[in-house]
């Protein structure tokens, strides 16, 4: 019986690994965007990712702001080259937001 359970949480232990290396890989990769995209557009956004099954479906980056120096063509442009760099696949879909303050 003690066999039984010993074996059972080396299991869960195991699979917990891939998600814990994909979360944390995750979030070394949507840094690294994050400081893309500062270094590009002069302004560092909130990154977030949203992954399925081992599949990135999403990629949120959050300006505090519109950026001054660029387009919002060339931000989604550097966003994209950016994303696909990082995190070494393409997401269904890539989300470019900026947040503002009401007046």
């Amino acid at each position: 019986m003690n066999r039984f359970f010993i074996a059972l949480a080396l299991v869960f232990s195991l699979c917990a690994c891939n998600a814990v290396s994909t979360l944390k890989d995750g979030f070394a990769q949507s840094e690294a965007v994050a400081s893309d995209m500062e270094k590009a557009v002069g302004s560092k956004p909130f990154v977030g990712f949203n992954w399925n099954n081992g599949a990135l479906n999403s990629v949120n980056i959050n300006f505090q702001g519109i950026p001054k120096e660029r387009t919002v063509a060339e931000i989604a442009e550097i966003a994209r080259v950016s994303v696909k760099n990082q995190f070494k696949q393409e997401p269904q879909q890539i989300v470019v937001a900026f947040s503002i303050k009401p007046q």
